[in-house]
């Protein structure tokens, strides 16, 4: 599987536009592979959508990174009540560094 990771955006309409920007430009994203799956309430989804830049408690230090042959390990966050998904991978923050849209 692949997606469009985005390095340091600050909410998920930065990384909409900037998914859509990479699309455009023949970005066909980089493999990944699911290491944790989180369902959120609409309410914490939205909290976290809307600012990137907050430590998440289900986050730990250095739980995720990229392998050695650069696929990205990542926790898909799904919200429960729309079903919508997103990958994170915190490349060893307690915040979403690295997020992008899953199809």
């Amino acid at each position: 599987m692949k997606a469009i990771f985005r390095r340091k955006l600050s909410n998920f309409e930065e990384l909409k536009e900037e998914t859509e920007r990479a699309i455009e430009n023949g970005d066909s994203g980089n493999i990944y592979k699911i290491t944790k799956e989180i369902k959120l309430s609409n309410e914490n989804y939205i909290k976290l959508i809307s600012n990137f830049f907050v430590d998440q408690t289900w986050i730990k230090k250095n739980e995720e990174g990229s392998t050695p042959i650069g696929e990205f390990k990542c926790i898909r966050v799904i919200n429960k009540d729309t079903n919508e998904k997103l990958l994170i991978n915190p490349e060893g923050y307690s915040y979403p560094r690295y997020t992008a849209l899953e199809n």
